[in-house]
């Protein structure tokens, strides 16, 4: 094994050669989003991680799916290729949430759409066993993480299978993958050193097909609760039974979200025809000193300079110039897929590493005195949710803020308030701003008001995005979100502080249109709440069903898996069209789609010229 810190990961031959003369790599990585060294990039950060640790890594970023020429770029590599979509599952970054061809990609060079396949697991480890018959290959990313088991795919409107299967790869890699991948590159050494198989049975955080050939198959038919991978075992429902009966794709979901935690989940074994799933229990988390590791490898922060011709990557734009305080979410909300992929404990970064990547940020030529956000999944979650996780883990029938927060919430910003003001006073910083998502209940939850304070005064650019998502209660509760009394609390504690320090700023809330749970009535009540709040977005978010969330499940199967209890879904184009009109009811181009849902849910009292109308009536008609 070699040490070596260039200022890119090669991505040619030509800069594999330069940095490694004649040897031949390790692992390549093969991604769908262009190459960024940037912790913030999945590809960079584990490409920068595998060479902290002696091997040698090469990429291939987008490369021509349509023949296996960019594949073979760099020959067969000594232990594996890495496959991963990107950053984004393909299909959400390929199509919008109404099934159309995005017309860009973040990701892309100059944000050109087109540069990767549609699942792009599949069709890139296709193209490589092509090229080279017999090569280990393991799949990571978002993508895998939440298509590791069977999921529902709201493309095909179907349940698909473990892309595991479908791609035909040796491995899997769920979640925050930096303790997989290193152990799952030394069970590869030690295979390659003994001329064995690799033993990868207990390595947490990994998916594989056991079948017929395989040593443990018959003990797996024979002893279901043998202790076949060294941890409790977990049957799931089989792929075929979900195809028939979608009830039990959400017992099989509401089995998922028990296991998601690392210290009490099972190994998850999900028969698929005449094979098994077998899915290792989740990584543990990173420890702050680990966590605090990765993000100071020596990432150059930058796009790969063959990109600069098109004008570089957009997708850098957003976190150049930001810092990651803290991983993992206990928020809880229905349609983000976090419990799975980082996890529900929060691990933050200390205040001397953040320091020492600012202190980094402000020798960039381009840096103009400005951090744009210190934060993470949810930016003022920096510490586990109670000292129980410490020692336990996160509660598996039961969330920390909903319905109603935990009476064991440790509620405290005083470290992360901490980090904001060492940060504000390096020379050099002009100013620190939070872009990422604020809880505005957790907020509230502290009874001293200092991060408020310090957050309208110090901490936001003229505007504050927050996400109410919905005014409803039933769809509220579908999304494992706060009632809107408490928006309107935060709301208006916000104005009351922008007012008392002679600021204009101003809270954009985040809504979302169609979601399981949401009726007419209920979209008609958020219609009344925007009406009353004075706001009208200017961008309205259908909910898209993307895999690996609660909400996805609902919408699939119009069950709750947590309850187990009937829930409306609106499915149908006609009628997200209606919800989605009444988020924006003042618009004219609306006013018909406004009229017809208001009938609908027997509203015509909100059509008229009165101040209570949402819409006036149509020429000629009464409401």
């Amino acid at each position: 094994m070699h040490k070596n810190h260039a200022e890119f990961l090669p991505l040619t031959e030509q800069e594999f050669k330069a940095q490694y003369g004649t040897a031949i790599p390790d692992f390549i990585i093969v991604s769908g989003d262009a190459y960024v060294d940037h912790p913030s990039f999945g590809t960079a950060l584990i490409g920068r991680l595998l060479e902290s640790r002696g091997y040698r890594v090469a990429i291939i970023a987008q490369p021509n799916w349509r023949n296996i020429e960019d594949f073979s770029r760099f020959g067969r590599p000594r232990l594996a290729f890495l496959v991963t979509s990107g950053n984004l599952d393909s299909m959400v970054a390929n199509y919008s949430a109404s099934r159309h061809p995005r017309r860009e990609d973040a990701y892309s060079p100059g944000g050109k759409a087109g540069l990767r396949p549609d699942r792009s697991l599949v069709v890139y480890t296709s193209r490589i066993r092509q090229a080279f018959k017999g090569v280990t290959v393991a799949l990571g990313g978002l993508e895998a993480s939440l298509r590791s088991l069977s999921h529902y795919d709201y493309w095909s409107d179907s349940i698909r299978r473990s892309v595991l299967l479908d791609a035909k790869a040796d491995y899997l890699l769920y979640g925050m993958s930096e303790t997989t991948i290193l152990a799952l590159a030394a069970a590869l050494e030690a295979a390659v050193e003994k001329e064995s198989q690799p033993n990868v049975e207990t390595i947490r955080g990994l998916v594989r097909v056991v079948g017929k050939n395989d040593t443990v198959y018959d003990s797996i038919i024979l002893s279901p609760d043998d202790n076949i991978t060294r941890s409790k075992t977990v049957f799931l429902p089989s792929h075929e039974a979900l195809i028939k009966n979608r009830t039990r794709y959400a017992e099989h979901f509401a089995l998922q979200m028990k296991h998601a935690d690392p210290y009490g989940a099972a190994t998850l074994i999900e028969p698929c025809g005449d094979r098994f799933i077998v899915h290792n229990p989740p990584p543990f988390p990173l420890t702050t000193e680990e966590l605090d590791a990765v993000y100071e490898l020596p990432f150059s922060r930058k796009a790969h300079p063959s990109y600069e011709k098109a004008g570089g990557i957009p997708a850098l734009q957003e976190v150049r110039f930001s810092l990651v305080s803290s991983r993992g979410c206990f928020g809880g909300c229905s349609f983000c897929a976090l419990t799975f992929h980082q996890g529900r404990i929060i691990t933050p970064r200390s205040k001397e590493s953040l320091i020492r990547e600012a202190q980094k940020l402000i020798t960039d030529p381009d840096f103009k005195g400005y951090i744009h956000d210190v934060g993470g999944p949810t930016a003022n979650f920096h510490a586990p949710a109670c000292e129980g996780q410490k020692r336990r883990g996160a509660c598996s029938d039961r969330q920390c803020l909903f319905p109603k927060p935990c009476p064991s919430l440790r509620v405290d910003h005083t470290a992360y308030l901490d980090v904001l003001e060492s940060l504000s006073r390096l020379p050099g910083v002009k100013k620190v701003f939070i872009r990422s998502g604020i809880r505005f209940d957790y907020l509230l939850l502290d009874e001293n008001r200092r991060f408020l304070k310090e957050l309208v005064a110090h901490h936001i650019s003229g505007q504050l995005k927050v996400a109410p998502e919905h005014a409803g209660p039933r769809t509220l509760e579908a999304m494992g979100k706060p009632p809107i009394e408490v928006y309107e609390q935060f709301s208006r504690l916000f104005y009351e502080e922008t007012k008392r320090i002679g600021k204009k700023q101003y809270l954009i809330p985040y809504l979302i249109a169609g979601h399981p749970g949401s009726t007419l009535d209920e979209a008609v009540a958020l219609a009344l709440f925007l009406k009353k709040s004075g706001f009208i977005p200017d961008q309205v978010q259908d909910f898209y069903p993307t895999p690996g969330t609660l909400s996805t499940c609902m919408w699939a199967t119009g069950i709750d898996p947590r309850t187990m209890k009937p829930i409306f879904v609106p499915r149908g184009e006609k009628e997200r069209h209606l919800q989605r009109a009444l988020l924006q009811f003042n618009r004219p181009k609306n006013y018909d789609r406004v009229r017809k849902a208001l009938r609908q849910a027997g509203r015509s009292d909100l059509i008229g010229f009165g101040q209570t109308a949402l819409v006036p009536p149509e020429k000629n008609r009464h409401p």
